[in-house]
């Protein structure tokens, strides 16, 4: 027996997913989640989950995120991608994120299944124009991977100017000296930074901006 999770912020495709797999005995539905966020709560009650369906774009923590997460926790869990979102960055960055799969969810009961089960068997399902996609970035990684991730996270100049001075464990007002700013125009900018980085914290925001090579 197959233990299932399902994310995605649509409960109406949750529905569609959950009867796709009711055709099957050889799946168990263990729980539902409405976003990244909400799946990491639940995993961390009960993480003896075999597969996740993930959806990518959600409010408050992204499938991609979440994806990350899941995998340097738990890295035993597979995890599919299920989206009917198909272009080149996410599907790149659902495989640099770790997934095991990338369907999309227009995926018939049968194929479904049938990922899964590959998925298990330590297999890579993916719908066939993801594949051709796929390969097309391997083929061509340079094209993809200039588009940085200033740009990609939309960060400003004075924000990637205020996460170094972060990261050198500075507080807001010696930033503020050594930026000629207030400490409140700071403190907007941190704001700012944290919902652009979908982070909560300072040592989120300086992490992720270490690992997004943002500084």
């Amino acid at each position: 027996m197959i233990k299932i999770a399902i994310v995605d912020d649509n409960s109406f495709l949750i529905k569609t997913v959950q009867e796709k797999l009711s055709f099957f005995e050889d799946f168990s539905l263990k729980f539902t989640a409405i976003n990244g966020l909400d799946l990491i709560e639940k995993l961390e009650k009960n993480h003896t989950i075999d597969l996740i369906l993930m959806d990518i774009e959600m409010p408050k923590m992204s499938g991609i995120e979440a994806t990350c997460l899941v995998k340097q926790k738990y890295p035993q869990i597979k995890i599919i991608m299920l989206t009917v979102f198909d272009n080149d960055e996410n599907i790149f960055n659902a495989i640099k994120a770790g997934a095991d799969g990338y369907l999309l969810k227009e995926v018939n009961p049968k194929e479904l299944h049938q990922g899964i089960i590959e998925t298990m068997n330590g297999g890579a399902t993916m719908t066939p124009s993801i594949a051709m996609k796929t390969l097309k970035l391997f083929r061509n990684p340079i094209v993809f991977e200039s588009i940085s991730d200033q740009e990609q996270y939309n960060l400003t100049p004075r924000e990637i100017e205020v996460l170094e001075q972060l990261s050198k464990g500075l507080k807001y007002n010696a930033i503020a000296e050594n930026l000629f700013l207030s400490a409140g125009t700071i403190r907007k900018h941190v704001e700012n930074i944290y919902t652009k980085l979908q982070v909560h914290n300072k040592l989120e925001a300086v992490q992720k901006a270490k690992d997004n090579k943002l500084i």
